[in-house]
């Protein structure tokens, strides 16, 4: 089976300030090696153009666009003719164009929602930006990020036919063990958010304060210039995904830290989780809801919440340990983690919806033609 698949989504062009550019990549390339043709659609924004570090990613065709305008104009035979038709969450005019595909495309329909927990708050609270109540029936599918009770709220509060879990994922020919000095007792790869920074201080820059010994990381974008970083901290304002497993493998521990809507919601794991795990570095994560399902807590990853108990991991943790449970950890993604098996989850729910008759062309009614709104 070979499928058309056309994707709008945030962007794969750049990572810039997004983690939505790491899943796209990964996903595509394993659709691509499976034999499927992807087109991946991206509006051509100025924070991603001056920042691009794949403008041409060769397991895809990749289309810019300039205005809301150009998507009917440019793409409107693909978006009928495709066997599966995805959008995913933060596209710009997102709104529109669903609308649009859900009314024009002949194949099965999708909406990639890679922020779930907060688009099922923003829903809560009748602000949400790239998706409403009424579009959501009208997808085939819901693919979302989020797994546990989230897809049933999906499913039996907004009415979509069919919630189904597609993780993030990690790609496994690039993110592996690589040799690199361990020059740094504990990491962070992640851009800034209000709500993570607490626990960032927590964890990593209270703990580097009372390490003077030691040296730590943290790279990402985004952090204001207020934040006072330990003399014995590195900031890396962006670490492009070429260098992300030299950045862990450098790290003889990397922490993971979760967005609060993502701890509310539960069974929401980052994708950094998974890099981190296939390159063969122990994780220290913050808990959540639903984290038990992903890795064997004390076996596969560390869980920790206070500063004291991190710098007791840090400092008392045999090398054997780490190793025991940075080798359990990236076995676990490698045989259950991997773009290859979203793609093959992608395959089977394009085929559900096939099967149970879920497409009717006639009922996606209602909505503005692009072409009309100018």
């Amino acid at each position: 089976m070979s499928l058309d698949i056309v994707i709008f989504g945030l962007s794969i062009t750049s990572s810039w300030g997004n983690g939505h550019a790491t899943t796209y990549r990964a996903l595509t390339k394993a659709l691509s090696r499976r034999g499927h043709k992807v087109v991946f659609l991206e509006r051509d924004v100025p924070w991603y153009r001056d920042n691009r570090d794949l403008p041409n990613p060769p397991y895809c065709r990749t289309e810019l666009y300039d205005t809301l305008a150009d998507v009917p104009t440019r793409f409107g035979k693909l978006v009928t003719e495709a066997d599966m038709v995805i959008i995913g969450s933060y596209v710009p005019d997102a709104i529109a164009i669903a609308d649009w595909i859900t009314m024009n495309a002949s194949g099965v329909t999708a909406f990639y929602d890679i922020d779930t927990p907060i688009t099922l708050s923003r829903l809560e609270q009748g602000d949400a930006e790239y998706i409403t109540e009424s579009l959501i029936p009208r997808f085939d599918i819901y693919l979302s990020f989020t797994g546990g009770p989230a897809l049933e709220i999906i499913e039996q509060q907004y009415g979509s036919p069919r919630a189904r879990p597609l993780y993030c994922s990690v790609d496994s020919e690039f993110h592996a063990p690589v040799a690199s000095p361990k020059s740094y007792k504990l990491g962070y790869l992640g851009t800034y958010s209000d709500d993570r920074q607490p626990a960032l201080e927590r964890l990593l820059i209270e703990p580097a304060r009372r390490s003077p010994g030691h040296r730590f990381a943290v790279a990402g974008p985004q952090y204001p210039a207020g934040v006072e970083w330990p003399a014995n901290v590195d900031h890396i304002s962006h670490l492009p995904p070429k260098r992300h497993p030299e950045f862990y493998c450098s790290q003889e521990f990397t922490l993971n830290l979760t967005r609060a809507a993502m701890v509310a919601a539960g069974w929401s794991p980052s994708v950094r989780l998974f890099e981190a795990a296939a390159c063969g570095v122990p994780i220290v994560s913050d808990p959540w809801p639903g984290l038990e399902h992903f890795f064997s807590v004390g076996e596969e990853i560390l869980v920790c919440e206070r500063t004291t108990d991190m710098l007791g991991l840090l400092h008392d943790t045999p090398a054997e340990k780490r190793a025991e449970i940075a080798e359990a950890a990236r076995r676990k993604v490698l045989a259950e983690h991997t773009a290859d098996m979203r793609a093959a989850a992608l395959e089977r729910y394009y085929g559900e919806a096939l099967r149970h008759n879920v497409i009717d062309v006639s009922s996606r009614k209602g909505g503005v033609k692009l072409g009309a709104a100018g």
